[in-house]
């Protein structure tokens, strides 16, 4: 290990080169949108909701088409993007669990090599995190009610003569809803309703409020667009928009399917990506800390457990992953859930099978699950609405995802695909063991009922987390 001060001297004058051309240190921007399924972005198909600036994004960069999130939960997906490791490796498996103070923050690296670092909007990862900023404007009135508000002051205050780092985290689009009257309103008529929720008036106006805050959320990238080339900049600004988790809707956020762990991911670079280019490679979470490091001319720290998939910008139809992995652990409710996807199947391992999987608490208590509850007491649920209810699950689930889009049919049981659900069994345990996936005997207990979303006994309490015996 060279020393401290040579390694930030080195970093200073690095110049990082693709396509074999020279180029000073990117300034980098990361949105992090809240609780925003990957296909609720017009650029994914969907022609409901209104998000041009997101689109143009798109059209101006580099869409990438199967990047996931390691958990559909707010704070461990977060939690995992800023170390490079996955929740149950970070010691913050759980919602609401601050990481500890020996864990690597990415920004913090940057930070110690030469960049302006700074974090404005929802701020979800504990308070040792702070070290990692020369500014925190944490959510705490200071940035409206979507958490963007402090994004163009971030930018017009920045020391002007070293490249910079923005975690730009916005509150929108999680619940509960915020009207914006200065954007004209989603028709609940012409909305998109998933298929895992029931097609009522009151799931529509619902859906049509979670547009609207995508719908901020666009606007407020749209300005920080424009402030970047009045600025002169935007040519070597990375700029990543992404979402921690998907959609606060019963079916989709704590799940390990594609609506729950599956993010919209688009990457713009004016100098050093292709304009309207798609990439459809595996990429995970754990990667984009690793990838922003090297672009930044230093080393992945030797914890993180992702890989740079820098290669992706000049070459995108290439192979990046084989697997990603996923996971969930207690969000409101007491779960132990871990998946492996490849671009063909999904593989769920669920230890919990007693407890079914209806999504945390503020989707228990949106008018979607009410309507399901009301079509399922007239028994009108397809079996894919009826699975939020269902208890006790299968441990093992298995889709295949050319045929199964919505991961509706669980082929866990079918000897046709017995060698294939025995091969990502494998590479599952082989991960879980690799990265000291512990399973506690006694975890967080529910701290909600999982109906009427009212307090247990248990609320407050917390068990052992997954993975804590072994954090290093």
């Amino acid at each position: 290990m060279k020393p401290a001060f040579f390694i930030a001297a080195f970093a200073l004058a690095v110049t990082w080169r693709l396509n074999g051309h020279a180029q000073a240190r990117p300034n980098i921007i990361l949105i992090i949108a809240d609780d925003v399924s990957w296909n609720d972005i017009g650029c994914y198909g969907n022609t409901a909701i209104r998000t041009p600036h997101l689109d143009k994004m798109a059209a101006n960069g580099l869409r990438f088409n199967n990047v996931f999130v390691t958990s559909s939960s707010c704070s461990p997906s977060r939690t995992s993007i800023i170390t490079g490791r996955y929740p149950h490796s970070t010691g913050a498996a759980e919602l609401h669990t601050p990481l500890p103070a020996q864990m690597t923050f990415f920004p913090e690296l940057l930070r110690k090599n030469g960049y302006y670092t700074a974090h404005a909007g929802k701020w979800h990862e504990g308070p040792h995190t702070r070290r990692a900023y020369d500014t925190l404007l944490a959510a705490n009135g200071k940035n409206a009610v979507g958490g963007e508000e402090k994004w163009l002051e971030v930018l017009q205050h920045r020391p002007k003569d070293k490249p910079f780092f923005c975690w730009f985290a916005a509150l929108d689009a999680h619940r509960a809803w915020q009207p914006d009257a200065s954007l004209p309103p989603h028709d609940p008529a012409t909305v998109q309703v998933p298929p895992m929720l029931a097609d009522t008036k009151e799931t529509r106006k619902d859906i049509a409020a979670y547009y609207n805050e995508i719908a901020r959320l666009d606007r407020y990238i749209g300005q920080l667009h424009a402030e970047l080339q009045r600025q002169g900049i935007a040519g070597n600004t990375l700029i990543i928009f992404m979402a921690d988790n998907g959609r606060p809707f019963p079916g989709s956020k704590t799940r390990l399917n594609d609506a729950g762990v599956r993010t919209p991911f688009i990457v713009q670079w004016p100098e050093k990506i292709s304009k309207g280019s798609e990439c459809d490679a595996l990429v995970s979470a754990v990667d984009i800390a690793p990838t922003l490091l090297e672009l930044a001319g230093l080393p992945a720290a030797a914890a993180m457990q992702g890989k740079s998939f820098t290669a992706l910008f000049r070459q995108p139809r290439q192979a990046f992953r084989e697997y990603v992995f996923t996971e969930h652990n207690w969000h409101d409710y007491e779960a132990y859930e871990r998946a492996v996807r490849t671009k063909d199947f999904l593989y769920i391992l669920n230890k919990r099978p007693q407890l079914a999987n209806q999504g945390p608490l503020d989707a228990v208590n949106s008018p979607s699950f009410a309507a399901l509850q009301a079509a399922r007491g007239e028994g009108r649920l397809t079996p894919l609405q009826q699975d939020i209810f269902t208890a006790p699950r299968q441990e093992e689930e298995l889709y295949v995802l050319a045929n199964d889009k919505d991961q509706a049919k669980n082929l866990a049981g079918n000897a046709r695909y017995a060698a294939v659900k025995e091969k990502l069994r494998q590479a599952l345990e082989r991960w879980r063991h690799e990265t000291g996936d512990t399973e506690p005997a006694v975890l967080t207990r529910d701290w909600y009922d999982r109906v009427n979303g009212k307090k247990t006994p248990q609320h407050g309490k917390r068990g052992e987390m997954p993975g804590s015996a072994r954090v290093q």
